[in-house]
């Protein structure tokens, strides 16, 4: 979630009041459309049961996440040095740590409030996504040296198409979806959505379509990749709800959706599209994140400081680690071993390492105010589809 804890909690609470009104339309934020839930039925296509053209063949059917095994790294960035990047939203800044360590190590000045740390497709540069500053700061993984910004409207997510063609801005106070060069930056596509504060996705198996979330509206999305269009929308069964991350299952079966207002994650039909199930998970439900063998997810419950640990293969919850203390679970990701789960606090200015076998707390480490996307970098997989690292 992108603003500070006040300014974040006075938009919720607008939003909720929309909500809970008659649908009209306040002109602002809060104001957001009421979606419907329908789904635009595709174009028959000959070539339906392939995958996206251009894009990297998948290399299990049955595990989206076979590139992502422990120390497979792809030779891009075999020479680059393990750091975690982190984004401070308040403090205008990027905190970098050395994982061996737990040390600060660098403290990068960039744009008005950074959301995330996002890789590029090609795994080369890492892009901080400055979302009142209008602006991406190119960071260089190799020398950790940040580059000339890169004008781009309400960069507030950035996540890139899996044949590597666009980059798609998720411009949440533009209500839009904008593909750009996944390269220079130039804009192709400017999609209009009527859901409101559009943030996290991830794309089907084939690549050929990605489910959105809007948090202020409580909604989500399934777009066409190659037609760029939205072609479903639906509103999530709970009043109030606020979805966040979104991520895939492993045989691509289902889609999950962590909801912070709702405190759980919805499970939602790869193929149909249609109403989800929920699991409650814990209070301010945020991340999600797949372990390195593809048998568990690590979600984050930033309202009371916990992990909620996911079986694929159980299809239950089998573990929650609790933080020494306290905290505020946000956005992260996995180190290339496998052995370490990084998540920022995103109300405590500091940063946590969790053992992923026991959930113990392993440091705790003061960043810049407002931590959120961190990206642990560089992590196995053969190309980014951007957040904070979400490989294949």
């Amino acid at each position: 979630m992108h603003r500070t804890f006040l300014g974040r909690a006075l938009t919720a609470a607008a939003a909720l009041a929309a909500l809970s009104g008659c649908g009209s339309d306040t002109g602002d934020r809060a104001g957001a459309a009421h979606g419907t839930e329908a789904a635009v039925p595709a174009p028959a296509r000959k070539d339906a049961d392939k995958g996206l053209p251009g894009m990297p063949p998948v290399l299990d059917p049955k595990d989206l996440y076979a590139a992502d095994r422990p120390g497979r790294l792809s030779p891009v960035v075999r020479g680059f040095p393990s750091r975690v990047y982190v984004p401070n939203t308040n403090s205008n800044t990027v905190t970098v740590i050395d994982p061996k360590t737990y040390k600060v190590i660098e403290t990068i000045p960039v744009g008005t409030q950074p959301q995330h740390v996002v890789p590029s497709w090609d795994l080369k540069t890492l892009w901080v996504n400055n979302d009142k500053g209008n602006t991406l700061t190119p960071i260089d993984p190799r020398t950790g040296k940040a580059g000339k910004p890169v004008d781009v409207h309400d960069p507030y997510n950035l996540y890139f198409t899996p044949d590597g063609k666009y980059a798609v801005v998720m411009a949440s106070l533009d209500r839009r979806l904008v593909f750009r060069d996944a390269h220079t930056m130039e804009v192709k596509k400017s999609v209009p959505v009527s859901c409101y504060g559009v943030n996290h996705a991830d794309f089907s198996p084939d690549g050929r379509t990605f489910v959105v979330s809007c948090e202020f509206s409580g909604e989500l999305l399934k777009v066409d990749t190659a037609r760029m269009e939205v072609i479903g929308q639906q509103k999530l069964p709970f009043h109030g709800a606020m979805p966040q991350d979104v991520k895939i299952a492993p045989d691509g079966s289902k889609y999950y959706i962590a909801d912070m207002m709702a405190d759980g994650v919805w499970i939602l039909d790869g193929k149909h599209f249609g109403k989800p199930a929920f699991l409650r998970t814990g209070k301010g439900c945020h991340g999600l994140y797949v372990s390195r063998d593809s048998r568990e997810m690590y979600i984050s419950n930033r309202g009371e400081g916990t992990v909620s640990v996911f079986d694929f293969a159980r299809n239950k919850l089998t573990k929650k680690w609790h933080l020494p203390g306290g905290g505020s679970p946000d956005m992260g990701g996995v180190s290339a071993d496998g052995k370490v789960l990084w998540l920022t606090g995103r109300y405590n200015s500091e940063v946590y390492a969790l053992d992923t076998r026991t959930g113990r707390q392993l440091a705790r480490i003061k960043v810049g105010s407002g931590p959120h996307g961190l990206a642990v970098y560089p992590q196995p997989g053969r190309y980014s589809l951007g957040h904070t690292g979400v490989f294949r």
